[in-house]
């Protein structure tokens, strides 16, 4: 039986040893240092200041792919490390990392050309060593993606990359991480890193419970990193004046599937600015995305989209997608989420533009508190275990788990229950792996609504993830909040019956927590108002 929030919080306070390293930030790059810390024989603690994946982890574009578009700027490594861990995570965990086949239509006059586009696959191919490119017909194109503009195609590039649900993604990897003994805690902010005074070597972490009553308390460790993504600077300046944090947000439309179907992911650049925009399916909706602006706001709010990125991406879709007449009444929700690019602080890098920005990752080290920024949610694992390395002076006899130690265990042997398709239950077994068995006694496998979520999973994560707020539920444990109209508004109190008595909480806390959730949805996952901010 997994460890409650309270009885691991519990723990953090009495070790009497401290930890050897303490993780803070629990997006997919956090969640991964503590993976392979943990698989590796240390004692590890991973703390995030809101809900696990609540920031870019949680709002990502939900690709897993090499970046082709990194390729032809010349970032050759990261496309290459991005490959072969595509291919690695879909072989280790099908049913959560799955192929998505992508459609590049070519029209008469436009960069780049069909031919442009088939070297630069062919590169991508050989990388990848599992070939997926196809030249198709503008006949062919149409078979794959019914309801294309027709005017001046003259061919298509198709080719294979992988899709995920980002949330669950991170949930996954910290279970794997709590499995190798990692204590792992949600809502548990640092407020500052603890040092000696005559070395200045770190000694701990200070830590404030933000989940339930704020009380303080620290822990000791030698080793800190600081995985915190954007906000990576509010605990560690960069160790050189050359390069600074720059958050960028992307965002995108949750559409009805029935009005926008597309089985591939379809993928044009912006008549506007010749960003690549796409329009991929993800759990029974056509989600249409993303955007590349400098993002401003106060990182401690949820970003929102803005008029102009809405305007942005129905304009994409009209250009795809003429006949369907897409506009703001077939929105079923919006998210947007803030990455955290590392960008030179140079005459040179001066006015580069969000797109142009290098996605590779930076390390910083400071006598024991270690940074890490930028990167991309395909190469976590690489990028905990460079961390770690840059870590092993600090813990004599440390040794790193072999690399090709599997991130994922297999799922038990399980027969599929009547009732589950057989879609759904690949899904399910990549979803949970070792814990599924649990989650199908947890409640009814009905689905929820229109979704493909079962009652169980709801049941399951209620019980078992550390959920702390309704949100933490409907919009990161299961995604409900943005594939249902409304938020889900609808079913709240069919999801009341089933979780409250799970959660715990009497009809006050409920009602302050669906007034809460309704309240963080509308504001920021939500159309947005007239004024350019979401409503």
């Amino acid at each position: 039986m997994p460890l409650t929030r309270p009885q691991k919080l519990e723990q953090v306070q009495t070790l009497q040893n401290g930890f050897d390293v303490v993780v803070i930030g629990g997006g997919i790059t956090g969640a991964g240092v503590a993976r392979e810390a943990a698989g590796s024989g240390l004692r590890t603690l991973l703390v995030e200041q809101n809900d696990f994946s609540w920031g870019t982890s949680s709002r990502s574009s939900k690709m897993v792919h090499g970046g082709l578009r990194y390729l032809g700027s010349g970032q050759f490594k990261l496309t290459r490390d991005a490959v072969t861990e595509r291919e690695r995570l879909m072989a280790e965990a099908p049913g959560l990392i799955d192929p998505l086949r992508f459609v590049m239509p070519h029209y008469r006059k436009q960069f780049p050309g069909p031919r442009l586009f088939q070297i630069l696959l062919r590169v991508y191919d050989r990388i990848a060593g599992n070939p997926s490119r196809q030249r198709l017909s503008p006949a062919e194109t149409l078979q794959w993606v019914p309801g294309l503009a027709t005017e001046n195609l003259v061919a298509a590039s198709g080719f294979t990359d992988a899709v995920t649900d980002d949330s669950r993604l991170v949930q996954r990897v910290i279970e794997e991480a709590e499995a190798d003994g990692a204590l792992c805690l949600n809502y548990l902010q640092a407020d500052a890193i603890i040092r000696d005074g005559a070395s200045a070597a770190v000694t701990g972490v200070q830590l404030r419970d933000t989940g339930t009553d704020g009380q303080s308390f620290s822990v000791s460790s030698r080793l800190v990193i600081n995985a915190t993504g954007a906000w990576a600077q509010a605990l560690q300046q960069a160790d050189d004046d050359k390069t600074r944090i720059r958050p960028l947000r992307g965002s995108h439309l949750v559409l009805p599937f029935s009005r926008l179907p597309v089985s591939c992911s379809v993928s044009l650049f912006h008549p506007r600015d010749r960003r690549p925009v796409f329009a991929f399916p993800w759990q029974g909706t056509t989600v249409l995305g993303t955007t590349d602006l400098d993002h401003d706001g106060d990182l401690s709010r949820e970003p929102a989209i803005t008029r102009e990125e809405l305007d942005y991406l129905l304009e994409i879709s009209a250009t795809l997608f003429p006949s369907s007449a897409i506009n703001v009444h077939d929105i079923i929700a919006t998210w947007a989420g803030v990455r955290p690019v590392v960008s030179e602080v140079s005459t040179k890098a001066k006015g580069r533009k969000p797109s142009q920005e290098n996605r590779e990752h930076v390390i910083w080290a400071d006598n024991g508190l270690i940074s890490i920024a930028g990167g991309k949610l395909t190469t976590f694992r690489l990028i905990a275990r460079e961390v770690l390395e840059r870590a092993q002076s600090l813990m004599p006899g440390f040794s790193l788990r072999d690399d090709s130690t599997p991130v994922f265990s297999p799922p038990t042997n399980l027969n599929r229950p009547p009732g589950i398709s057989h879609r759904n239950w690949e899904r399910l077994l990549g979803f949970y792996g070792p814990a599924l068995d649990k989650v199908l006694t947890a409640g009814s496998h009905n689905t929820v609504a229109s979704s493909d979520t079962l009652w169980a999973e709801l049941a399951w994560a209620a019980a078992n993830t550390g959920v702390v707020h309704l949100d933490d539920l409907l919009l990161r444990r299961t995604r409900l909040g943005l594939i249902l109209p409304h938020g889900g508004q609808a079913l709240l109190p069919e999801i009341r019956t089933v979780c409250q008595p799970i959660l715990g909480w009497d009809d006050h806390t409920w009602e302050h927590e669906q007034s809460r959730y309704l309240g963080i949805w509308q504001t920021s996952y939500s159309l947005p108002s007239t004024g350019g901010e979401a409503a």
